[in-house]
């Protein structure tokens, strides 16, 4: 789907044109499979009854009130997505509705905005672009034109797909309609409906995973195995005699703490975007259930707050990933000896 440049600057029109294979990307592969790359808790996902009514709980008696030693009722998400359809044997999960809705939300978007292009855009085509060419220039201002050209359709994909889904998981109804069970202070959702795509740790790990397969094509492209394994283990600096030996050592040492590293990227990406999203819908889902009578009223003032930071967590692993991209496929410039003086 071809786009016109969102600014004058040549080149500009690499980054729209590819925006909707983009987004595509992450519908095709954070998706399906998803819901069975990784369990938060390991605990087995528990499919959801089949009708809509209230199930009692175990613990409270016929007229609402907990039952004498029974454990107080916790407030807050399942920790794990919840099965809530298995058409043809394939599972379908709360969370991969979620993430679906968005991404083809973020397709249609787009086809809508570029349908008929303008050279003067205005609307919806306006806004994509100023969104593409901001993406666009703030990577640049990192990684360099050349290594933008080259990835920014991942990172642009992670950035906008991350947003739209933090936001979406903060819609009234999401995580709050489902099944459950009466309470003494109300109706409890044991197993929700719908859930935010990224409160879920197998989607999070997924974009992470992608990104790390992403890094290493990019890293054998821009370097080349050599080059890849000079950047890890070669010493650094101009040493001579036993000093180089030491810096040998040294930097080799080094090099396999950054292949530890490497290794572990993958898993801190995910944590910390799951955590830090799961553990704001617990928060909202907790707030509201607080105060009896005051569930619409006290979760609002958080909800500004993750408004934030739902655009602060795309924005912190676009930019980690942009980053640690920039740390493996940067050139070196080969120094020159200083000439010899007379």
């Amino acid at each position: 789907m071809p786009l016109s440049p969102p600014t004058g600057k040549e080149g500009s029109s690499r980054p729209t044109r590819s925006l909707a294979v983009a987004v595509l990307f992450a519908a095709l592969c954070w998706g399906p499979g998803a819901g069975r790359l990784f369990a938060a808790t390991g605990a087995p996902q528990v499919s959801a009854p089949p009708a809509a009514a209230a199930v009692t709980s175990p613990d409270t008696r016929p007229d609402g009130q907990p039952e004498a030693g029974a454990e107080p009722e916790e407030h807050g998400l399942p920790r794990n997505a919840v099965e809530i359809a298995r058409p043809l044997g394939f599972p379908i999960t709360n969370s991969m509705v979620v993430g679906w809705v968005v991404a083809l939300g973020l397709i249609a978007f787009a086809q809508f905005a570029t349908r008929n292009m303008q050279k003067v855009p205005g609307g919806a085509q306006n806004f994509l672009e100023w969104l593409v060419a901001g993406l666009f220039g703030l990577l640049e201002g990192i990684m360099g034109r050349h290594l933008v050209n080259r990835t920014f359709w991942f990172f642009a994909t992670v950035f906008i797909f991350i947003l739209a889904a933090n936001w979406a998981g903060l819609v009234p109804g999401v995580g709050t309609i489902g099944w459950g069970h009466r309470t003494a202070a109300g109706f409890k959702v044991d197993q929700p409906l719908l859930r935010g795509a990224n409160a879920d740790l197998n989607l999070t790990l997924a974009m992470a995973m992608t990104f790390f397969a992403a890094w290493l094509v990019w890293a054998l492209r821009e370097q080349g195995l050599r080059g890849v394994v000079r950047e890890l283990f070669a010493p650094k600096g101009e040493t001579a005699g036993l000093m180089k030996v030491l810096m040998v050592v040294v930097f080799f040492a080094a090099g396999c703490l950054e292949v530890i590293s490497i290794l572990f990227r993958p898993v801190s990406l995910s944590f910390r975007l799951y955590g830090n999203i799961f553990a704001g819908e617990t928060m909202l889902e907790t707030m509201a259930a607080l105060v009896p009578g005051l569930g619409w009223l006290l979760p609002i003032p958080f909800y500004f707050m993750e408004l934030l930071v739902g655009l602060v967590q795309a924005l912190v692993f676009m930019l980690l990933t942009a980053v640690f991209t920039l740390l493996i496929c940067q050139h070196h410039e080969e120094e020159t000896p200083a000439a010899a003086h007379d």
